[in-house]
């Protein structure tokens, strides 16, 4: 089934991550759901490697890929566009480490949705100073989370489907 994109769409934000085809089938996820991604910090790996390349299959040329220095060049580049837009899209911090659930909150299109590492998830001083924003989906079995691409694509389909962004 194919729908128009969300406009304007979420943005997802790896901030440094560290396995290659986790990066490629979120990069895969974001060509699918025409949400620019955004890699934030030192990486893992180099960004042309095959291992990256092959997990986002032949849809590479489709991702709306940004980089960026660290934490604060993407906040400033992605407010500047915001306000260019008009609106006030927040920042969405998917963390284990909160009780507020993704699913309890009302996102808007333009938002930006926020992962960490693969190894350590996000900073605790990060999400300390995005308190109001950090959310967390549930587990209820033995792991503390959920793989990064998985956690993505739950996020941003969640997320289409509260704006109506699925058709």
């Amino acid at each position: 089934m194919r729908v128009p994109p969300l406009e304007p769409p979420f943005h997802i934000v790896l901030l440094e991550p560290e396995i290659p085809p986790n990066t490629g089938n979120v990069a895969r996820i974001c060509a699918a759901t025409s949400s620019p991604l955004h890699l934030v910090g030192p990486l893992g790996f180099r960004i042309d490697a095959h291992s990256v390349r092959r997990a986002g299959l032949d849809y590479w040329h489709l991702v709306d890929l940004r980089r960026h220095l660290d934490w604060a060049h993407f906040l400033h580049e992605f407010s500047r566009e915001s306000r260019e837009r008009g609106g006030a899209s927040r920042v969405w911090l998917f963390t284990a480490k909160t009780e507020r659930s993704w699913f309890g909150v009302a996102p808007s299109p333009g938002d930006a949705l926020v992962f960490g590492k693969e190894s350590v998830g996000l900073p605790e001083d990060l999400v300390a100073a995005h308190a109001e924003t950090t959310v967390a989906i549930p587990t209820s079995g033995g792991v503390r989370s959920h793989n990064l691409a998985n956690a993505v694509a739950i996020a941003v389909y969640e997320g289409l489907r509260k704006v109506g962004g699925l058709g």
